[in-house]
């Protein structure tokens, strides 16, 4: 029986790549409740990321996070791309910036900080 010679996966592929898109959904996310909790707080800035007048100050808190989001992953991604980068401290820095931002989207914890 004759068999077909395989491709081999490369071994040790780099994890620059894959933190950089795990640490820029942090960051994406972080500016999403940064803006979100300034758009709210500050009416002046509120006024500025009212973009669409439907939705209001939504349209460019969502808009600008995105940007962030996808202007962090491209630097990070070129900075790491053939990296080998600790996955530990990417995982708990994404983590956390991930729970300040639904801390700073909760309404509660918004108008808590507002003093409302």
């Amino acid at each position: 029986m004759a068999t077909e010679p395989t491709e081999r996966a490369p071994m040790g592929l780099p994890t620059g790549p894959g933190a950089a898109a795990i640490l820029a959904a942090g960051i994406g996310s972080l500016a999403l409740g940064i803006f979100a909790f300034a758009g709210d707080a500050v009416p002046v800035i509120g006024r500025a990321f009212n973009f669409w007048n439907p939705t209001g100050a939504l349209s460019g808190v969502t808009l600008t996070a995105i940007a962030v989001w996808l202007a962090s992953w491209y630097a990070l991604s070129r900075r790491w791309a053939s990296r080998e980068v600790n996955l530990v401290p990417v995982n708990v820095a994404s983590f956390l910036m991930l729970a300040v931002a639904l801390l700073l989207t909760f309404p509660p914890f918004m108008d808590l900080l507002q003093g409302k």
